[in-house]
């Protein structure tokens, strides 16, 4: 799972704490971990998601300003089944 540096640095800060993957075959699971620029984050839930079903909460945990923000990225991804993934700072 890429992840920009710039979200990084919000997941450590605990300002992002949820992210949205579209994919043909996971990279992460649950309660995994994964190895970043930053540190390493805790994987929570993963739980498919249709698009509409995203709330304006989980949009702005994700870092998007509101739903039509995630929405206009969500356009710019390839096709694939739709995850919502809990994430943290689990440490250096």
């Amino acid at each position: 799972m890429l992840i920009k540096l710039e979200v990084l640095e919000k997941i450590k800060s605990g300002e992002i704490t949820l992210q949205f993957r579209r994919w043909r075959r996971r990279t992460v699971k649950a309660g995994g971990t994964l190895k970043t620029r930053v540190g390493v984050l805790q994987i929570g839930a993963i739980n498919p998601i249709m698009p509409e079903n995203v709330t304006e909460a989980d949009a702005q945990r994700a870092g998007f300003k509101d739903v039509a923000d995630f929405l206009k990225w969500l356009d710019t991804m390839k096709p694939g089944d739709l995850d919502r993934i809990e994430v943290s700072y689990k440490g250096e």
